[in-house]
């Protein structure tokens, strides 16, 4: 079929033309702006789950949908080798430049403007390496407000004059974090303190952070109280209706269906993962003569599809592994075969490799802070990204980097 008409869209973060499973994250967060809006209390959110299962796009349609309220919107990314406190003054100073379109007194805009730059300044200078973006140059930096140095204190005096701005337009702000799991422990003990001291000032402002499934261990490991200061939703693989509704939605809108065969096909090779859902469906669509995609046209776009993933989706993340680090995911792969690629103990790992545990800890560490593996719990170990075992599992070879 044309190519051109093709409705289905695999990447990173990118919007699938239907966003199927997710009602109730967005209807509960409708509810959560709502109630902020109107003062009352009402927890942040957090998001969590493997790689590949819409995280990143979820973050984006919830806060779409506070754009779409008239919100003042900022999001930022984590990153396990940058300070907070950049990325934090870019993502309020975006906000605050929305609402400030609106508001009647630009002077009480400027303020806060100068809030939001004298948080910036406080940054150390060895933390303002690869930042290009540079505080508002129009305003005067604020004396005596959120520049003490303190991250936890100057949070809460940011994110406080922020919300009040936002209040006068009787909305709210809304921070959206990406990759909330490498925030340094430090920033992200400050950021769930100040965000309790603004949500018992009834502030309007939530914080909406999505990350791999240990982030809320991390969260709880930070401060104690944080198990009841945000809402958890685990983002998981799509229920078989959901998935058939990401395949059809958007082929009917082109005039085209699917075989009950082949839909059953799709979903026994993507399992439900979003990602997975739209690089296979994609790829059918190119291989299909005509409507109605059949089975056979599923069996002769899935080696293609496979192979993309290979070099993509698996392979990228490969290869930035070291030799050592590899042997190590093959250990995992190889013993995450009886456990349908669930968690593995790290001692079996080891005894697998013919190694003491202690000297497989930099592999380990190395390929946590690479995000491909995570520890659930103490002791154990598991992939981030769905399947990644059983790709690993399918390579035999002695190759030093991931065949193509």
């Amino acid at each position: 079929m044309d190519p051109i008409r093709n409705p289905y869209a695999p990447g990173a973060g990118q919007r699938p033309p239907e966003l199927a499973g997710r009602d109730s994250e967005l209807e509960q967060f409708a509810v959560t702006l709502a109630r902020v809006a109107g003062r009352k209390p009402e927890r942040s959110l957090v998001l969590s789950g493997l790689r590949g299962v819409g995280k990143t796009v979820l973050l984006n349609a919830l806060r779409s949908l506070a754009v779409q309220r008239a919100w003042g919107t900022g999001k930022l990314e984590g990153r396990p080798d940058r300070s907070l406190r950049i990325p934090i003054a870019q993502a309020v100073h975006v906000a605050v430049r929305d609402l400030g379109h609106r508001h009647r007194d630009p002077e009480r805009v400027d303020a806060v403007a100068g809030v939001v730059k004298a948080f910036a300044l406080r940054t150390a200078m060895t933390d303002r390496r690869g930042h290009r973006w540079q505080p508002p140059t129009d305003v005067a930096a604020a004396k005596g407000r959120a520049d003490s140095g303190d991250l936890e204190l100057d949070l809460v005096e940011l994110f406080s004059d922020a919300a009040e701005l936002a209040a006068d337009l009787s909305v709210g702000v809304a921070i959206f974090i990406d990759e909330m799991q490498d925030v340094a422990a430090d920033e992200l003990s400050a950021l769930c303190a100040a965000c309790h001291e603004v949500s018992q000032q009834s502030s309007p402002l939530v914080i909406v952070g999505a990350g791999l499934p240990h982030l809320p261990t991390a969260l709880s490991a930070s401060k104690s109280y944080a198990e009841r200061l945000f809402h958890y939703r685990l983002v998981d693989r799509l229920p078989r209706a959901q998935a058939d509704r990401a395949l059809l939605i958007p082929a009917s809108t082109e005039h085209v269906g699917y075989d009950a065969a082949a839909l059953d096909e799709l979903y026994r090779l993507t399992d439900g993962y979003p990602y997975f859902v739209q690089a296979y469906s994609k790829v059918t669509w190119d291989a299909a003569p005509d409507s109605p995609i059949s089975l056979p046209d599923v069996l002769e776009a899935a080696p293609l599809a496979e192979a993309e993933l290979a070099v993509g989706f698996f392979g990228a993340r490969f290869d930035r592994a070291t030799p050592a680090e590899r042997d190590y995911m093959r250990a995992i792969a190889d013993l995450g075969a009886r456990t349908h690629d669930g968690p593995v103990n790290t001692a079996e790992v080891a005894s697998s490799l013919g190694r003491k545990p202690s000297s497989l800890s930099p592999a380990r560490d190395g390929l946590i802070k690479k995000g491909l593996v995570f520890a659930e719990e103490r002791g154990v170990v598991r992939f981030t990204v769905p399947h990644f075992g059983k790709f690993l599992r399918t390579q035999r070879d002695d190759s030093t980097s991931w065949p193509g």
